[in-house]
């Protein structure tokens, strides 16, 4: 448990990191946190990224891959709040996370749960993330 901290605190390091490249592998180890408060408020910053898309991009792919309701409500949290250049690039980052994988329904229903969240935010990006699942089945 104490070696799981030591990472959660260097990954938490690392996402105010000014290097790009530091920033992206925080978003790759936190969204395994996804379900810490700490974790959680970085990785939504990671996903607003505003100097590196590449950040939003692999943070997105990152927490799709891990596949949890903490992860996916993340990204819905960050949908609701992006302007529509970082909006692409999270769309993007969660079709790499789907592509090869059958994860497309996972995502979806987790969507599902998350249009009833308590938090409007989460409920419209859940929304708008489950029509990007329609879109991947086309």
């Amino acid at each position: 448990m104490a070696e799981m901290m030591s990472g959660l605190e260097a990954a938490l390091a690392e996402a105010s990191s000014p290097s790009w490249s530091q920033r992206v592998r925080a978003g790759r180890d936190l969204a395994f946190f996804a379900d810490f408060p700490e974790a959680a408020e970085a990785l939504v910053g990671l996903l607003l990224d505003a100097e590196d898309t590449a950040v939003t991009r692999q943070t997105a792919e990152a927490l799709a891959r891990v596949g949890t309701v903490a992860a996916v409500r993340l990204i819905a949290l960050a949908v609701a709040e992006a302007d529509d250049r970082q909006a692409d690039w999270l769309q993007t980052g969660v079709h790499d996370a789907l592509v090869g994988s059958d994860g497309v329904l996972d995502i979806a229903a987790i969507c599902g749960q998350l249009a009833r969240d308590q938090e409007e935010a989460v409920r419209q990006g859940a929304t708008e993330v489950a029509a990007w699942m329609d879109d991947t089945r086309c």
